[in-house]
């Protein structure tokens, strides 16, 4: 199938966010896709906020970006926008860094006044770095992400169903995609 890159723009170690997007990582694999995850948080401090371009880390993660057919972003909302943490990085890739990509904007928050963080200051971003087609995004309340102490994460019952659903939309979205590349490829 497809690879994606599945994004955690939260600066928490504990961050709901990102276990959020590991749990939704096992269902886009059992879909068949090929995740791989990447939490911003471990890049180093010094190359994202000083811009630096070359630092190896930063080329890796600019390389994870570039070889994924899809990207999955997920971010808490701080003050009715996406984390600090994630403009640092999204800042440091190419102009044009999700052309031809398929990207599933998620969030997280404590209140749904935030609702709207996705729409109004995230998805601008990403429609200026090209992505081809974002699905429609999804807001999750804090208190609907449940941490069980092996690591387990439950999504409340009220969230999940439609959660799920935005996310099978991606994993639809990205497959057609991919299927119409091969035909091209095969006819030529």
């Amino acid at each position: 199938m497809a690879t994606i890159l599945s994004l955690s723009g939260s600066p928490s170690p504990a961050s709901r966010t990102a276990r959020l997007l590991r749990h939704l990582d096992v269902r886009l694999t059992g879909q068949g896709h090929r995740v791989i995850p990447l939490d911003v948080r471990t890049l180093p401090a010094e190359a994202l906020l000083g811009a630096d371009f070359g630092h190896p880390a930063i080329v890796s993660a600019t390389d994870l970006v570039a070889g994924a057919d899809g990207v999955v972003i997920g971010t808490p909302v701080y003050k009715a926008a996406y984390s600090g943490l994630l403009k640092s990085f999204l800042d440091l890739l190419p102009q044009y860094a999700l052309a031809g990509k398929t990207v599933l904007p998620l969030a997280t928050g404590g209140s749904t006044a935030h609702v709207l963080a996705i729409d109004y200051a995230l998805r601008p971003v990403l429609s200026s770095m090209g992505a081809a087609h974002i699905v429609q995004g999804w807001f999750t309340l804090d208190k609907d992400i449940s941490v069980a102490e092996d690591g387990t994460v439950t999504v409340a019952e009220s969230a999940a169903g439609s959660l799920e659903a935005v996310v099978d939309q991606f994993s639809a979205a990205l497959t057609d995609r991919t299927r119409r590349a091969v035909v091209r490829a095969v006819a030529a």
